[in-house]
């Protein structure tokens, strides 16, 4: 019987050489973030511009790095998004991306019942004494996509933390791998601007002590997560693990303690920031890095009593409805969890969602707050499972209200400078009289 450290010399090839394994036509596949194998990919997009013959599809989630499957000098649709990053929505806007359509928490299932996956290709931890490889910060849709996929390539990269609860794979799993130590893809934590502290410091005030927490992407989610520092037994049940969920653990504002299930015990799905958190993350048996079909499921969201949700938007309408990944028919992103976790509060007993944004947008010029969305503008949270709006002007609820009580309490919290045109449209839609 081989040995793991045999298995492993002998399938370790160059980038190059994993790229050479593919066949044209090929469908391969990586899991969201740092999931990504830079090298791997970057083989085999040069293997593709120097034979003319030579095709792969490649299906990404949420692009840290730049990736060269949306190079704009490509020709066709090699490129998937599930959720884009900037390289992504630049490779869509180019006409060298495609995009799937999807919920989050419904990842897992569609890989596994509606692509044809031919290679799952992924960045993992280095391997461990007993031959096996951790996803680290990722996890989901390892899972599905190691069930599916007819071959498996990894990039093995001594950076990446080893989670003690996300997916593992052993060496005797594996068709080849390649090692490539290069400094994971990071962001540090930058200061929250003043509106984005007006707006966390609001949302913050309306969560109790012992709430369960969700935070999505971006500058608000970030403040909201400073403005909980002095609050009590926390937890957190997240998407997406961040620098300022590393600081409510160090705080003493996150314990885990009240949580129903997974008490003591910080849950994510995947983990993007600092390498100072990468630390944090690493070998730490306080923080599970889990699927998402489990993680965003919203009756699991909903185990957890006074469930707090805040996630962001471009632009919401008179009805409630939120765009939070287009501008117009532009592609900006995907619905990610959102819908996963405003339904989730919705259903857990004490539970709140916030969708959060500036009043404006382009520097003043644009209301965030509008009569209609945008010609061609995605839905991503539907009017009938809005929680609450917030501004830096103050906190609007959907819940329970008529289409004119939802627009006045919308206009109140929409920048002066806009209000009397709202008003006017209101009265013209016959929303208001």
């Amino acid at each position: 019987m081989k040995t793991v450290i045999s298995q492993y010399k002998q399938k370790l090839k160059r980038p190059e050489e994993i790229a050479a394994l593919m066949e044209c036509g090929w469908v391969c596949c990586s899991d969201i973030a740092l999931g990504y194998p830079p090298a791997i990919y970057s083989a085999v997009m040069n293997r593709i511009q120097q034979e003319a013959d030579f095709t792969v599809q490649l299906h990404t989630i949420l692009d840290v790095q730049p990736m060269p499957c949306y190079d704009e000098r490509l020709m066709g649709k090699m490129g998937v998004s599930w959720f884009s990053g900037k390289y992504a929505r630049q490779g869509v806007a180019a006409g060298v991306g495609d995009v799937m359509p999807c919920y989050y928490r419904d990842m897992p299932e569609l890989f596994e019942n509606y692509i044809d996956m031919d290679a799952f290709c992924a960045t993992v931890s280095p391997m461990d004494r007993h031959g096996y490889f951790s996803t680290g910060c990722t996890a989901s849709n390892s899972l599905a996509m190691l069930k599916k996929a007819e071959h498996i390539f990894l990039e093995v990269n001594e950076n990446m933390p080893r989670s003690l609860s996300g997916p593992v794979i052993h060496i005797s799993q594996v068709t080849a791998l390649c090692e490539n130590n290069v400094p994971l893809p990071a962001t540090e934590p930058s200061e929250p601007d003043a509106v984005s502290q007006i707006i966390g410091k609001l949302i913050a005030a309306e969560i109790p002590d012992g709430a369960t927490i969700q935070l999505g992407i971006g500058g608000i989610p970030e403040a909201v997560g400073q403005a909980l520092k002095k609050k009590h037994h926390l937890g957190i049940h997240t998407e997406l693990f961040t620098d300022s969920m590393m600081e409510l653990i160090a705080s003493g504002a996150v314990d885990n303690s009240r949580k129903a299930i997974h008490p003591g015990r910080s849950v994510a799905t995947f983990a993007y920031g600092s390498q100072n958190m990468y630390d944090f993350v690493n070998d730490n048996p306080a923080i599970e890095i889990l699927p998402v079909d489990y993680v965003n499921n919203p009756l699991v969201i909903a185990e957890h009593s006074d469930f707090i949700s805040v996630n962001s938007a471009l632009e919401v309408d008179f009805w409630g409805q939120v765009c939070a990944e287009s501008v117009g028919n532009r592609h900006i992103s995907g619905t990610g969890g959102q819908s996963d976790y405003v339904r989730g509060a919705r259903l857990s007993p004490g539970g709140k969602s916030f969708i959060a944004f500036p009043s404006t947008a382009i520097n003043g010029k644009v209301s965030r707050i509008k009569p209609t969305l945008t010609q061609g503008a995605v839905v991503t949270t539907s009017k009938n499972d809005v929680d609450r709006i917030v501004t830096e002007y103050g906190i609007a609820e959907m819940r329970g209200k008529t289409l004119s009580e939802r627009t006045r309490a919308l206009i109140a919290i929409a920048h002066p400078d806009f209000r009397e045109a709202l008003k006017t449209e209101a009265r013209k839609m016959k929303i208001l009289s």
